[in-house]
């Protein structure tokens, strides 16, 4: 089989608040929210954003082409928030991996300079696990 044309689309996180987790890749992380899927009669919502700073000049404007464009990208974040977590008493929350059992482990995005770039966080509250 020849996989020339394989390519990494996105990877996807659950969340339970899609406007702090929103916010925190747009604001902190420097995102682009590309396209939002609802899917009320599923109970979900998905999310995909991008990291390229030259994302949003490419994008198409028509949200037809932006969907079939969509799945032509590499490197994407998908979000999905399963409606209710986030006023469900009883949701214990996603595993994050970092504890047992171990799964999960990270993703990563890269950035010019790391002291710039943690300089940045801790500027915005940003609550490092490891640092």
């Amino acid at each position: 089989m020849d996989t020339a044309g394989f390519k990494l689309n996105h990877s996807m996180l659950r969340v339970t608040d899609p406007k702090r987790s929103l916010d925190f890749y747009q604001d902190t992380m420097g995102a682009t929210l590309i396209e939002s899927f609802i899917f009320n009669e599923m109970g979900f919502t998905l999310y995909f954003l991008g990291f390229d700073a030259g994302l949003v000049g490419r994008m198409p404007s028509d949200r037809a082409e932006r969907i079939e464009w969509l799945a032509s990208q590499s490197g994407l974040l998908e979000l999905t928030h399963n409606h209710g977590t986030e006023s469900d008493d009883s949701f214990e929350g996603y595993h994050n991996g970092n504890t047992e059992p171990k799964g999960f482990g990270h993703i990563c995005i890269s950035v010019p300079d790391v002291n710039v770039a943690c300089d940045r966080f801790d500027s915005l509250g940003v609550e490092f696990v490891k640092r």
